[in-house]
């Protein structure tokens, strides 16, 4: 008899539905993932209408593909927090207006009859890595989302480690300087420094101290083009050489150094993963963080510690999902 596993990846812009093979591959990811649904969130219309729509979509996957609940592993669900995972709850996010205490295992297992499992993104996204992409085979993995904020998930000894409430994790929080770009509601904060919301505050900080001198950087030379830096913008530039965009992603290099030696102290993982921005632009920011490892994390530690971009791409809320949906011990 054939199983399945199910995931539902709810986003503040989009929700997908994916099915995947109920074993996890050895070795390619070929053909794991079966069929997928993708749909617009619509937060505003409130959780009944995209409850509902996740619902339609699960109901269809399975009967375009001839799955039975019988032969479901199980249905993971992955979603920005804050959540608990152990109660099945969403608990109000901040991308998904109006869901307060939301009983989403509840209400799925009540639709479908099979095992439902929740996290929060991070942390699924987390699983996936481990179980599909750039931390197989470790038992020690910490994961870095280094999107548009700043969230991390824990693998420990061989299991995610979810914290007393569900908050383990939420490195971004962490202060790096009293003063600095804005983020997770704390100037100077590591996502502040670190994020892609981040790297646009360092960049029109810097464009604004070029220009009030008379100098009108390539990058951004009048005032009315502040509102078009991005990470992405900035990134770019740096590639055609650009001297200040490569400044500005040295200076958020050295800080996401200075971040990652706190974590490599205290949890002495084998491997950090770093999604997103990371992917795209470690060039631009390996050289300047490797030097700050290099002074401030212990030795010991920062030498049985790999540091590498996030392997599964834009598929990663696809694979985070499912990953949920894989098992609960580990979870627990």
């Amino acid at each position: 008899m054939e199983k399945y596993a199910i995931g539902v990846d709810i986003g503040g812009t989009k929700c997908s539905v994916v099915l995947g093979e109920g074993h996890i591959p050895d070795n390619s990811l070929k053909g794991f993932i079966i069929d997928k649904i993708c749909f617009p969130t619509e937060a505003a219309k409130g959780p009944a209408f995209t409850i509902r729509n996740i619902m339609d979509a699960v109901h269809e996957i399975m009967r375009r593909n001839h799955v039975l609940p019988e032969n479901a592993i199980g249905l993971g669900i992955s979603c920005g927090g804050p959540l608990d995972h152990r109660k099945g709850i969403i608990m109000n996010p901040p991308n998904l207006y109006g869901w307060n205490d939301i009983p989403i295992v509840r209400l799925m297992e009540e639709e479908f009859r099979i095992r439902t499992l929740l996290q929060n993104d991070a942390n699924a996204c987390a699983l996936a890595e481990w179980k599909f992409g750039a931390g197989r085979g470790y038992r020690n993995l910490v994961f870095l989302t280094c999107g548009t904020g700043m969230g991390a998930g824990l693998i420990l000894d061989g299991r995610l480690y979810n914290g007393t409430n569900d908050m383990a994790g939420e490195v971004g929080h962490i202060r790096l300087e009293k003063e600095g770009p804005v983020g997770f509601g704390k100037s100077g904060s590591f996502e502040g420094f670190c994020s892609g919301g981040g790297i646009a505050q360092i960049a029109k900080a810097k464009a604004v101290e070029k220009l009030q001198i008379g100098i009108k950087p390539a990058l951004c030379p009048e005032l009315n083009a502040l509102e078009g830096l991005t990470a992405k913008t900035v990134a770019q530039a740096a590639e055609q050489g650009d001297e200040l965009a490569w400044d500005i992603y040295k200076t958020s290099g050295y800080y996401l150094g200075m971040g990652l030696s706190v974590i490599i102290d205290i949890l002495n993982p084998e491997i950090i993963v770093l999604g997103s921005i990371y992917e795209r632009s470690e060039h631009l920011l390996l050289p300047s963080l490797k030097k700050v490892i290099e002074k401030e994390a212990l030795k010991a530690s920062r030498e049985v510690c790999r540091i590498v971009p996030a392997r599964l791409g834009e598929q990663i809320g696809d694979y985070a999902a499912l990953s949920v949906a894989f098992g609960k011990k580990e979870q627990e």
